[in-house]
């Protein structure tokens, strides 16, 4: 028998992107709704509960509203917004952050998936403070580009515009004021005491991301050798299928010694590279902010919680 799916929010990037990975798939059994009633609350609220597991691709607020018509017992609901990434009662859907973490997900009637952009940086910054390196203190900072998918329709028909200004070709950093809505998945599921900084930028591709934190060892307790933070997240990510630390310093990789953005475009994939000195360490993670980023980590995240090998329609 086929498991129920439903996506709630179909019409938006990662929605569609979701539906696209699913739709060849024949152990599952996409639910659609009425085009008339796709925002009438009663035919979703059907929906969902008919669902094995419904994917929420809404904005915040309507994604808490539509959490709240889940009422079936056996419904698993995978949030891809923000609104539930540090939420009680919600597991964050990172299952590469720990053995635990695969566990929980599986176990889980509640996921909330990632923020592409924290997605990166947690892969980079968690091990580093889990295995007590990095202080909770350290004064973290990240830089970040994405391709411009990663701001939705309005923002994508603007870069696909014929007319657009010459601005766009330039790389143009945002969020400015500080307060980005990753920052807050970041701080927290790093177990950071302060926000780090963030800095994020868009570019003209369209999907892809490369996500930067440099560090000073000398901050870091027992100021680690580069060689040894390499090792360090070689043995943590041992034996993932989608996190895979790359050669160190990007030996045989790198073409001409630059890191592209947009290598893993259209995968499930996350790269990491460790670079620089034994002062100075760059440390940056490569992904699709659409795949690992957004929709493949969402379909990663149901096959963990349906019990299937999470590899299934993913590359």
């Amino acid at each position: 028998m086929a498991y129920r799916i439903f996506i709630d929010g179909q019409e938006g990037t990662t929605g569609l992107k979701i539906y696209d990975r699913l739709a060849t798939r024949n152990d599952l059994e996409i639910l659609k709704i009425d085009e008339a009633k796709r925002k009438d609350p009663a035919e979703r609220q059907k929906l969902i509960n008919a669902s094995d597991i419904t994917f929420l691709c809404l904005p915040d607020a309507a994604a808490i509203e539509a959490a709240a018509l889940a009422t079936s017992d056996h419904v698993r609901i995978i949030d891809a917004s923000t609104a539930h990434r540090v939420a009680p009662g919600w597991v964050y859907g990172f299952p590469e952050l720990s053995s635990q973490q695969r566990e929980a997900i599986a176990s889980s009637h509640r996921i909330a998936n990632p923020g592409c952009y924290a997605t990166g940086f947690i892969s980079l910054v968690a091990p580093m403070v889990r295995c007590g390196w990095m202080p909770p203190d350290y004064p973290v900072v990240c830089h970040a580009i994405s391709g411009y998918s990663g701001g939705g329709k309005k923002m994508i028909a603007a870069y696909q515009s014929p007319d657009r200004a010459a601005e766009y070709l330039s790389v143009r950093q945002y969020g400015l004021t500080q307060s980005h809505k990753h920052q807050k998945e970041m701080q927290v599921l790093c177990g950071l005491e302060y926000t780090p900084i963030f800095n994020p930028a868009v570019s003209d591709f369209y999907n892809g991301m490369t996500v930067s934190v440099p560090v000073y060892t000398r901050l870091l307790n027992k100021k680690p050798s580069v060689q040894s933070i390499y090792e360090m997240f070689c043995a943590c990510y041992e034996g993932q299928n989608f996190v895979k630390v790359m050669p160190f310093m990007g030996e045989g990789v790198l073409e001409g010694g630059f890191l592209p953005s947009n290598s893993l475009a259209d995968t499930n994939q996350l790269q990491i590279f460790v670079c620089g000195n034994d002062d100075r360490v760059l440390l940056a993670a490569c992904l699709d902010n659409l795949g690992k980023g957004a929709s493949g980590a969402a379909v990663q995240n149901m096959n963990i919680a349906l019990g299937l090998d999470e590899t299934t329609g993913l590359i």
